[in-house]
């Protein structure tokens, strides 16, 4: 019994949603690790038309979850910046791809940006090259993405990986305050 839950797999699809550029990035976890599947974006900055755009964000979703078969959806939210019409196009880039992964049964997880840069680094105000880096060491990878997007959305995948992931014996879940706490309690888990 115990070593089928630790042998259980899912495919988490990560999207960092925006107007100009989305970033996704997919990972599949096996037990208690994670591998890279795929990142990229999907660039919209020559579309001049924002319902066109909203139109690409969907088409792109499905087509992911179709090709890919993720079992799940992490989606970061859109954070309140000087703009409120910034924030309103993003909502609704979200929207449209949160209704993609619906229109396929995908579940779906909203995560802040705080959140995801939290759970990636250990800090809430990490910057975009900190999440990258340290992805490019959880996951074994070297390619350095032309955008910054694609880590982002492959961070949101990640991060839901780890919210979910039993860290303890017995199937228990464990939470941490941090990467150092994680650190201390797994010595025998980290690469070095």
């Amino acid at each position: 019994m115990q070593q089928a839950i630790n042998t259980k797999e899912r495919i988490i699809l990560g999207i960092d949603p925006g107007t100009a550029v989305m970033g996704y990035g997919l990972v599949k976890e096996i037990g208690t690790k994670i591998e890279l599947i795929s990142l990229g974006v999907v660039k919209m900055d020559k579309i001049d038309d924002h319902m066109l755009k909203l139109q690409r964000i969907f088409e792109k979703t499905v087509a992911l979850i179709d090709n890919y078969k993720p079992d799940c959806l992490a989606i970061e939210a859109p954070f309140y910046g000087k703009n409120i019409q910034v924030m309103l196009k993003l909502g609704r880039a979200q929207g449209v791809a949160m209704a993609a992964a619906l229109s396929r049964n995908v579940e779906v997880t909203e995560y802040a940006p705080r959140k995801i840069k939290m759970a990636i680094t250990g800090n809430g105000n990490a910057a975009k090259e900190q999440v990258a880096a340290m992805l490019q060491r959880l996951l074994n990878f070297t390619e350095t993405p032309d955008f910054l997007d694609a880590t982002d959305g492959l961070a949101v995948a990640v991060c839901h990986s780890f919210q979910k992931v039993s860290t303890a014996k017995g199937g228990s879940k464990k939470s941490y305050s941090g990467w150092d706490t994680f650190v201390k309690d797994n010595v025998k888990r980290v690469v070095k």
